[in-house]
């Protein structure tokens, strides 16, 4: 560990190396018999923050290492157990990282995305409910939003669900979508056209 804590604060190699070789070494010199993997995540991101020099970063290297955990101890073991080139390890590392920032960038789009639909209703009058749904269908609601899910999620009666959801079609906020029937499913109108409409 002195060895190891030596070369982290001295040695001077490729940022993005470094925290690929830094995570590498932590775990498997192993010193903890708890914690290892996620100290050698937080050291792996300590690397990667230094080397930006600021105060905000938007990615985290230690959440995509958990997102693809099965990848990461196979590539993990492959490489404890192989020679001394660790070429194989630095290459997953890298693509890793890449990986990281792709998932920012969607969780930044959807955040702006969020905030360009809520700047967009600015004065419209939401009830709790039709707010609560709406969140929801922001944050990438699963399956069709029906009546019946309206009632579910809200936890009102039928007939008050579909009040809720006629209300923001009338409104032009959600739409019907094309198959009709019972059970009728509703999506959200693009917030552009909202905006446009309601400038």
């Amino acid at each position: 560990m002195s060895r190891f804590l030596a070369w982290f604060e001295t040695a001077r190699l490729d940022p993005v190396l470094k925290a690929g070789v830094a995570h590498l070494w932590f775990v498997t010199i192993h010193p903890f018999d708890d914690g290892n993997g996620r100290i050698a995540r937080a050291i792996a991101d300590l690397a990667l923050a230094r080397a930006e020099g600021t105060a905000q970063r938007f990615y985290s290297m230690s959440a995509q290492i958990r997102a693809e955990r099965k990848t990461y101890y196979d590539m993990l073991e492959t490489t404890q157990r192989g020679g001394l080139d660790i070429t194989g390890w630095l290459l997953w590392f890298i693509d890793c990282l890449d990986r990281a920032f792709d998932r920012a960038e969607s969780i930044l789009a959807n955040v702006m995305r969020k905030a360009r639909f809520w700047d967009s209703m600015v004065g419209q009058s939401l009830n709790d409910r039709q707010q609560k749904v709406l969140n929801r269908v922001l944050n990438g609601f699963e399956g069709k939003l029906t009546n019946a899910k309206w009632a579910a999620m809200t936890k009102t009666s039928s007939d008050t669900a579909l009040r809720d959801i006629n209300d923001l079609v009338r409104r032009g906020i959600l739409q019907k979508d094309s198959a009709g029937g019972r059970s009728a499913g509703y999506s959200l109108v693009d917030e552009v056209k909202i905006s446009n409409r309601s400038a």
